[in-house]
């Protein structure tokens, strides 16, 4: 949602809404990836960090959205976003984004998930949160949100709304042991989450030869009191899910994709959805079918924004229902960075600058992906590699690779985004990727 007047981004990805703080490398690796939230500002707007963002991919990421670097600010806070017993670390945050706006009104905090640090920053700065009308209604909403970033709390909603479910059991640590054996009599394997855990961290895959099993090998998380899920493991030919957003109006779909993913875990997104799984069992309209009756849940209890749903199609076609994220996702920021930079094109092509994006054009194809350099580069030497093998995003063509979330820590591990006319375009520029920097790296499906 773009508010007028200066926004206040709040890359709030070190929450405790969707992963237990115990999770502390999960956080530490979510927060790397706040750099991604610079896609999101306009002229005037404040970015505040977990982490710093290098000054040559901000200046990068103004230069291809058009946002002069000098109207944009970035606050760096490390331990300026969870609030809990009793602290109010975001305190720092209101402080300084006083001193940065020198007495320009606050519009809005735009925030990456709507948590208890994300209504205090708003609250102390003497506004509200994006898009809610005022603090006191986003407020209203934290319950619902977060019983909806939990696996129990979806498991509940989703069955009351109809949506098809692998076959499961919620329970607390000390019954883990015992579920699990019951499930495995019936199930070949089975899948143990903790209940707040995103991303797939933190999940324990187990089979018949691994009974019995005492729960040793648990994620040290939720302590004796938390709950966990144990599911059926269900043979999944392809991870799909739908991403919509939500308000007074009621929801609307945004866009939908396949999720790649490694041991359960997420590396990238390929969109719009493949036709191999949307066509599966009528995939794509059933999944937002099943997301336009969480949104219409969410609306009814006060929620407003982006959220989404998570499927697994099986190998026998079927589509299961996964888990819902109330909050901007790892591909709600690319999403929303492919189309201002395919809008920016399109002005071009309009003004006859001969972009993919003209009048009329269908919307492009996107991946994200990670990818493992060979040796560590500088943010401008990746960029530059990019360039010289002439893969590197063209505005003048609205195609190309993206480093959308700035250099790595280990200046090794790198996040992309691929944007191109369609599938095989994607599938062209991974392949040069692959080939000209890192062989290990997996082609688009």
């Amino acid at each position: 949602m773009d508010t007028p007047g200066l926004q206040v981004l709040y890359a709030n990805l070190v929450s405790d809404l969707a992963v237990d703080l115990e999770q502390r490398e999960v956080l530490g690796a979510w927060a790397e990836q706040a750099p991604r939230e610079v896609w999101l500002l306009h002229p005037g707007d404040i970015l505040v960090t977990p982490v710093p963002v290098g000054e040559a991919f901000l200046e990068y990421a103004c230069a291809l959205t058009g946002v002069p670097r000098g109207s944009v600010t970035v606050i760096t806070l490390p331990g300026g976003f969870v609030s809990a017993a009793g602290r109010e670390p975001h305190r720092a945050a209101v402080d300084a984004v006083r001193r940065a706006s020198a007495g320009r009104p606050v519009a809005a905090v735009l925030p990456t998930a709507l948590d208890t640090a994300a209504v205090g920053l708003a609250r102390g700065l003497g506004t509200t949160v994006a898009p809610y009308a005022s603090v006191e209604a986003a407020e209203a909403a934290l319950d619902v949100t977060r019983l909806l970033n939990t696996k129990a709390g979806f498991r509940r909603t989703a069955r009351a709304l109809g949506m098809r479910l692998p076959d499961g059991r919620v329970c607390r640590r000390a019954e883990l042991a015992g579920v699990v054996k019951e499930l495995l009599g019936s199930h070949e394997r089975v899948v143990v989450k903790p209940d707040r855990s995103a991303g797939g961290h933190g999940l324990l895959f187990l089979s018949s030869a691994d009974a019995p099993w005492a729960g040793d090998e648990l994620a040290p998380v939720g302590g004796t009191e938390g709950l966990w899920v144990v599911e059926e493991e269900i043979d999944v030919a392809r991870s799909v899910s739908v991403q919509l957003e939500t308000g007074p109006e009621g929801p609307r779909t945004l866009f939908s994709g396949e999720m790649r993913t490694v041991e359960g875990c997420f590396t990238g997104y390929l969109s719009p959805l493949p036709a191999p799984a949307a066509e599966s069992a009528a995939t794509l309209p059933v999944l937002e079918t099943w997301g336009c009756a969480l949104g219409g849940f969410l609306t009814e209890h006060g929620y407003a924004g982006p959220f989404g749903i998570d499927a697994m199609v099986s190998a026998d076609g079927g589509l299961v229902a996964g888990e819902s994220n109330v909050r901007r996702t790892a591909t709600t920021t690319p999403q929303a960075m492919v189309t201002r930079l395919a809008a920016r094109a399109g002005a071009g092509a309009a003004a006859g600058v001969g972009a993919a994006w003209g009048a009329g054009a269908v919307d492009p194809t996107w991946a994200t992906g990670r990818l493992r350099a060979p040796e560590p580069y500088s943010f401008a030497e990746a960029v530059d590699r990019l360039r010289i093998g002439r893969i590197a995003f063209d505005p003048a063509r609205g195609e190309g690779i993206v480093l959308y979330a700035g250099a790595p820590a280990d200046g090794l591990t790198w996040r992309y985004a691929v944007i191109a006319a369609d599938r095989d375009g994607v599938a062209r520029y991974e392949e040069q990727l692959r080939s000209s920097w890192a062989p290990e790296l997996p082609t688009a499906r």
